[in-house]
């Protein structure tokens, strides 16, 4: 894993990430999901050959990235992932999202169609606007959030959005940084999924799209899957069976691999 660093946005905002592979590589940005930290992307980023340059960062509000009072919209983790490509001197890059950052990539890759060369979508929801249980949620859970969070809640909340195979290493390690989340940005975040959709929009994406989802997935359908497939075109499924909310964390090694042969092959002529 190459170090973390930091850099700091035309906005003044300041990132925390990880770059690692060859500065010369087709780029890969992650972008983790609602609470998540770049340190969720770590045994994916591990496992990633150096003929490709990935880049994990964490969004505004997470980890130990810049956490300003307010601005926790898809649009703005959109605005940021261009600043961020233009302050690490990234052209194009493939853009990969998980769960509610789905949205952010395809948002990106809607409003800035040229600096997007494929579109990575883990566990991706066609939206959330008015969704039932997570109006539930948000009720009952994230308004009642206080700082600072408990650890008790911060592991449950990674269990409920995973699986019972993930390690319990890596729970503890991924419950410690989301501990670094504010509860206004959930809030915030929250707020926004409930009420954001580009479902009309989907068609204009023109790069290249793989979806990941684990057919054990309890937040996120098949259905959700299907209807993004028809929606953007030439967008392909890859199912993983018996896998959670969050299938890179199952199996690390198979998302990696499956995630670095789309890379490669946006490659060939």
């Amino acid at each position: 894993m190459a170090g973390v660093a930091t850099v700091t946005l035309a906005s003044g905002l300041t990132l925390s990430y990880v770059d690692q592979g060859d500065e010369s590589a087709p780029v890969l940005l992650l972008l983790p999901g609602p609470t998540d930290s770049w340190r969720s992307y770590q045994q994916v980023v591990d496992r990633l050959p150096r003929s490709i340059r990935a880049i994990a960062v964490s969004q505004r509000g997470h980890g130990d990235s810049d956490k300003p009072a307010a601005g926790y919209r898809v649009r703005d983790f959109a605005a940021d992932a261009v600043l961020l490509l233009d302050a690490l001197g990234v052209e194009r890059a493939v853009l990969a999202g998980h769960s509610g950052s789905c949205l952010v990539v395809r948002r990106v890759a809607i409003d800035r169609p040229e600096r997007v060369a494929g579109l990575i979508l883990e566990a991706s929801p066609t939206t959330l606007r008015g969704d039932p249980r997570l109006q539930d949620f948000v009720t009952s859970v994230v308004s009642g959030l206080e700082d600072p969070i408990g650890l008790d809640f911060a592991r449950q909340f990674v269990l409920d959005t995973s699986s019972e195979d993930v390690p319990a290493v890596v729970v503890e390690e991924l419950a410690q940084e989301l501990l670094t989340v504010p509860a206004r940005v959930w809030r915030e975040v929250f707020a926004d999924l409930l009420e954001y959709d580009d479902t009309g929009e989907l068609g204009r994406i023109d790069a290249p799209a793989v979806l990941l989802w684990g057919t054990a997935d309890t937040l996120v359908t098949r259905a959700m899957q299907d209807e993004l497939v028809k929606s953007i075109p030439g967008a392909e499924l890859i199912t993983y069976d018996g896998m959670g909310h969050t299938p890179r964390w199952d199996d690390p090694a198979r998302f990696s691999a499956d995630i670095a042969a789309f890379v490669e092959r946006l490659q060939r002529p």
